[in-house]
């Protein structure tokens, strides 16, 4: 690895590698908030990704083409794999007729899954095989059985869950330990600081790996109006912060916090992260993008530090930021399952 830069790094919770605290998550990269950039433009996009150091890469197969994308990737970089930390996910089935999500997290279609995103990814295993939402039918156990078969069999190398309760969490680790728990935590989304997650998965050494550390862009600074998510394809429209009612005033909230940010002499993106980062050294974030000078900006933030003070300034500011977690309106958020 001599080739690319060494980031900040910190151990993946108790059964996990050395991983970069910042890692990429590469849902962008495929269309989610817009139109995807073409083949070869993405290409040299992980490719610099690659080189600067940002080798924890995160997917899934509901990604849109992201899963082939990489399999093409790996394809024409095959003395690269060694590098790169892998993480991909299952359990989302797209949408249901009458709308809304479809998940299955049965040992069937684990096993399913794991297969076709083999067959996408053009690769034997994968580093991190996350249960993407769990459907709230099929007891925890049963998942988790079936996820050790498939470490068993050389397919992946580490368990992980994603927006589950802290009781599924502990039922998951009592069959085999649980590598990491991915789930949005950004300081305009704490939700797991009070419902008992972050202390379960400290409690077991299972790090936290936080999706949308950014806010889903609006802890950026750069949204203003709903027009900036009015591209064809952008799903943020949705998102209850960016509603009428309630864009106005957490616009203003960012406004505070970028005043803080241009204090210390960088971006808001880079203090939000920070911010992330500063909430304990088991913490890692996945923000997503498809340009290098975002990622440039991103990786950036590894070398912020802040004081007591602006955590808690920042803190207070993003407790008045209004409307529901999108999560929340999905039904799935911090799911339980039955008893086995």
């Amino acid at each position: 690895m001599s080739s690319i830069q060494t980031l900040d790094s910190r151990p993946l919770g108790k059964n996990g590698p050395e991983l970069p605290r910042l890692g990429l998550g590469l849902m962008v990269a495929s269309g989610i908030y817009g139109t995807p950039p073409p083949d070869n433009e993405r290409f040299k996009f992980l490719d610099e990704a690659y080189k600067k150091g940002e080798i924890f890469w995160d997917t899934a197969d509901e990604y849109g083409d992201s899963e082939d994308l990489l399999g093409k990737w790996f394809a024409a970089n095959p003395e690269k794999r060694k590098d790169i930390f892998l993480a991909t996910k299952f359990a989302l089935r797209g949408g249901t007729p009458r709308g809304g999500l479809h998940i299955d997290s049965s040992p069937e279609y684990c096993r399913q899954a794991i297969e076709k995103s083999l067959n996408r990814l053009r690769l034997p295993f994968v580093d991190l095989y996350y249960v993407h939402r769990l459907d709230k039918v099929t007891p925890i156990e049963k998942t988790m059985e079936a996820m050790v078969e498939l470490k068993n069999a050389g397919k992946i190398k580490h368990i992980g869950l994603s927006e589950c309760s802290a009781a599924s969490l502990r039922r998951a680790h009592a069959v085999h330990p649980v590598t990491c728990v991915q789930v949005e935590y950004s300081a305009f989304c704490t939700d797991i600081e009070r419902n008992g997650l972050l202390q379960a998965a400290r409690e077991l050494g299972v790090a936290i790996v936080a999706y949308s550390p950014l806010g889903n862009g609006l802890l950026t600074g750069t949204i203003r109006n709903r027009e900036d998510v009015a591209k064809p394809g952008d799903l943020r429209g949705m998102l209850p912060w960016l509603r009428d009612e309630n864009l106005e005033k957490n616009v203003a909230i960012i406004d505070k916090i970028s005043e803080i940010a241009k204090a210390k002499g960088v971006t808001t993106a880079q203090l939000a992260l920070a911010w992330v980062l500063a909430q304990g050294d088991d913490i890692f974030a996945i923000p997503g993008t498809k340009r290098v000078n975002r990622l440039e900006e991103n990786l950036r933030s590894l070398s912020v530090s802040l004081s007591k003070e602006e955590e808690k300034s920042i803190r207070q500011l993003a407790e008045a930021c209004v409307g529901e977690r999108v999560q929340d309106m999905t039904g799935f958020a911090f799911a339980d399952t039955p008893p086995l």
